[in-house]
C-alpha cells in the first residue's frame, strides 16, 4: 500500500495543532481570571481572593507548560513537512512568528516567574502587574498566530509571483478580511473555556463542602461572565459565518450541507452527506432557515458545493458534522448559563446538586467545541493551504515520503500521550489538593523556596501527615 505524504502530513499537523489548541484556549482565559483575582485582593484584602488566585496560578503553570511544549513542534513542522509553503510564505509568516516571540514570549518570560513565585516575596502591586502582563502576553500571542492563520484563509496584501508571496501591504495582510472575526471568536472562546473550567471545579468543591465561601465567590463570578459571553459568542459566530459566506462560499456550503445553489435553503439539523454522489442521502431541516441566517431573506440564494469542481471541494461530511457539534455545544452552554441565572434568583444556586454536577460535566464541553470549530475551519479550507492560491499538494515538502510522515506521526502520538498523562496527573493533583490552608492551618514547609518551575504546583500536604503544624 502506497502511503500518501500529503494526507499523512495533514493528519500529523492536525493532531499536533489539536493537542496544542486546548491549552492556549484555556490559559488565555485563565490568565485574565487570575489577574482579576489579584486585583480584587489588592483592593479588598480579602484573603479568599488571594487563595483562589494561588490555586489557579498553580493550574495555569501546568497548562501553560504543556502548551509551550506542544506548540514548539508546529514551527518545526513547517520546515520538515511543508517546506514549499514555508519558502513561499517566508516573507509574511516568518516576520509574524518573530513578532510573536519578541512581543509575547519575551513579555511572558519576563513576568511569568514573578507571577508563579513572587507571592509574598514582592509587593502585591508588583504581583498584580506581573499577572496583568502575563495575561496581556497571551493575547498578543493569539493576535499574531490568528493573523497568520486568518491570512491563509483570506489572503490579502500580498502578490504571488514566481511561487513566492511578497507583501505589498502589511496592514492589509495582517488585518485581512477574516482576522477580526476569528480573533474575537477565539478570545471569547478562551474566556468561556476558562469560565466553565473554574465553574466546574468550584461546583465540585461545593459538592464536597470544601472552602465553601471562596468557591461560592468563584462560581458566582464565572456564571455572571458566562451569562453574558455565551450568547455574545453566538452573535460573533454569526458575523464570522457571514464573513465566511462572502470569502469562502464553498466552505460555508459544506457547513450547511447545501450541494446545489438554491433559494430558500433550509438549515439542516441532520443529514448524511454523500460526496461521491454529490448529494445528501437523508435530510431533516428547518425550511428557509439557512437563507434567513446568511442572507437575512427567506428566499435568499445560497451557493451549492457543486459550484466548485470535485477536486476543490472540502471533505463535506467532516465539515458538516464538526460544525454541528460546535453549534450544539454552544447552545448547551447558553442553556446552562441561563439556568444558573434562574437558580440564582430562586436562591438555589449553591444547593442545587444536579446543577452543580452538570457544571462539573460541562467543564470539558468548551474544549470539545473549540476542537470542533478548528476542524470545521481547517477542513473546510481543503484542498487549499492558502485559499485559492496554493494547495496542500503544492505546499508539502517534495522529498517527504509517506513512510517518513507516518513514522513521525506515530512518534508525536506517543510523546504527546506521555505529556498528556503527566500533565493530567499534575493538574488532578493540584485540583484535588485544592486551595492552600488558611493562615492558621499553614505548615512550616509551606514557605520553602521553590527549586524548579513546576514546583509551583507543590502541595505540601500530599500524603504526608507527619508534617508539623506551626
Amino acid at each position: 500500500m502506497e502511503l500518501d505524504p500529503v494526507l499523512l502530513s495533514r493528519l500529523q499537523f492536525a493532531f499536533v495543532v489539536s493537542f496544542h489548541a486546548i491549552f492556549p484556549v484555556f490559559t488565555i482565559g485563565l490568565a485574565s481570571y487570575i489577574t482579576v483575582l489579584h486585583a480584587l485582593f489588592y483592593k479588598t484584602r480579602n484573603p479568599a481572593w488571594d487563595r483562589l488566585a494561588y490555586l489557579w496560578t498553580k493550574v495555569f503553570a501546568v497548562a501553560f507548560g504543556m502548551g509551550v511544549v506542544s506548540g514548539i513542534v508546529m514551527s518545526f513542522q513547517f520546515g520538515t513537512n511543508w517546506s514549499n509553503f514555508s519558502q513561499a510564505s517566508a516573507n509574511f509568516i516568518g516576520p509574524l512568528l518573530s513578532y510573536e516571540v519578541v512581543t509575547a514570549f519575551f513579555l511572558e518570560a519576563a513576568f511569568l516567574g514573578v507571577l508563579l513565585f513572587g507571592r509574598g516575596r514582592v509587593p502585591q502591586g508588583v504581583h498584580l502587574f506581573a499577572a496583568a502582563m502575563v495575561a496581556l502576553g497571551t493575547f498578543i500571542s493569539t493576535f499574531w498566530i490568528l493573523a497568520a492563520n486568518s491570512w491563509m484563509h483570506t489572503p490579502a496584501g500580498v502578490d504571488f509571483t514566481n511561487g513566492v508571496f511578497r507583501v505589498t501591504s502589511w496592514t492589509e495582510a495582517i488585518f485581512n478580511p477574516s482576522f477580526p472575526y476569528r480573533f474575537a471568536h477565539m478570545a471569547m472562546a478562551s474566556f468561556i473555556t476558562g469560565g466553565f473550567v473554574v465553574a466546574g471545579v468550584s461546583a465540585w468543591y461545593l459538592l464536597i463542602g470544601r472552602d465553601v465561601e471562596a468557591n461560592r465567590k468563584a462560581l458566582s463570578m464565572c456564571l455572571w461572565m458566562l451569562l453574558v459571553l455565551t450568547p455574545t459568542q453566538a452573535l460573533v459566530g454569526d458575523f464570522h459565518g457571514l464573513n465566511t459566506f462572502e470569502y469562502q462560499p464553498v466552505k460555508l456550503s459544506a457547513m450547511e450541507g447545501n450541494w446545489e445553489t438554491r433559494e430558500g435553503a433550509p438549515f439542516l439539523l441532520f443529514a448524511w452527506p454523500d460526496q461521491a454522489a454529490q448529494q445528501n442521502r437523508f435530510e431533516i431541516g428547518i425550511p428557509y432557515a439557512a437563507s434567513l441566517i446568511l442572507t437575512h431573506e427567506l428566499h435568499g440564494e445560497i451557493p451549492g458545493i457543486i459550484e466548485a469542481p470535485p477536486e476543490e471541494q472540502p471533505p463535506v461530511a467532516i465539515v458538516f458534522w464538526s460544525f454541528r457539534v460546535m453549534v450544539g455545544l454552544g447552545l448547551l452552554m447558553i442553556a446552562v448559563s441561563l439556568l444558573g441565572l434562574y437558580l440564582r434568583r430562586g436562591g438555589k444556586l449553591y444547593h442545587a446538586r444536579r446543577y452543580l454536577q452538570t457544571l462539573r460535566l460541562m467543564s470539558v464541553a468548551p474544549f470539545i467545541a473549540v476542537l470542533a470549530g478548528w476542524i470545521t475551519t481547517e477542513s473546510g479550507r481543503a484542498p487549499w493551504l492558502v485559499y485559492g492560491i496554493m494547495t496542500h499538494a503544492e505546499g508539502v515538502t517534495p522529498s517527504l515520503t509517506g513512510g517518513m510522515a507516518l513514522f513521525t506521526l506515530i512518534g508525536y502520538i506517543t510523546v504527546y500521550g506521555i505529556i498528556f498523562y503527566a500533565g493530567t496527573y499534575y493538574l488532578t493533583r493540584v485540583i484535588r489538593y485544592g486551595m492552600e490552608p488558611k493562615e492558621e492551618e499553614k505548615l512550616i514547609d509551606d514557605f520553602e523556596t521553590p527549586k524548579r518551575p513546576w514546583s509551583a504546583t507543590h502541595t505540601p500536604f500530599d500524603d504526608n501527615p507527619a508534617k508539623r503544624e506551626v
